[in-house]
């Protein structure tokens, strides 16, 4: 999960790019409280104004883009995490091979190095699984 206690890790999230870019462009005049308003949500789901009025429109209103936002940012922060993870598996099953090759023998830490790979696997396949749910 991201710190939250500290706001300068936080990225805002832009709209993404689209082949051809966009065709069509709306003005939307506000006043200052209501600029105020967007702004300080735009903070708070760290997004860009744009990025937070289309998804609200098309989500159904701010709570519900903040929560695809939300479920989105937990979703990267932990295939991160699974990713550094699986990197050091893998180190480790290469150390094992290594010392397998050479030796010809087993190491003892083989059958743990092997089950935390199960557990990976079966950690990513939640993450696949979250990533679908989410994008329904």
């Amino acid at each position: 999960m991201v710190d939250e206690s500290d706001e300068t890790n936080r990225t805002v999230v832009r709209r993404r790019r689209v082949e051809g870019g966009r065709q069509h462009r709306h003005v939307v005049r506000v006043t200052a409280e209501e600029e105020g308003e967007l702004y300080a949500r735009a903070l708070r789901y760290h997004v860009s104004i744009p990025k937070l009025l289309v998804d609200s429109a098309l989500a159904g209103g701010s709570e519900n883009a903040a929560s695809n936002a939300s479920v989105q940012q937990e979703l990267l922060t932990t295939l991160f995490t699974t990713h550094r993870l699986l990197a050091g598996i893998a180190n480790n099953v290469n150390q094992i091979a290594r010392v397998g090759n050479s030796t010809g023998a087993v190491p003892a830490e083989a059958p743990a190095v092997l089950d935390a790979a199960r557990r990976a696997a079966e950690q990513i396949d939640e993450l696949v699984d979250a990533i679908a749910e989410a994008i329904r």
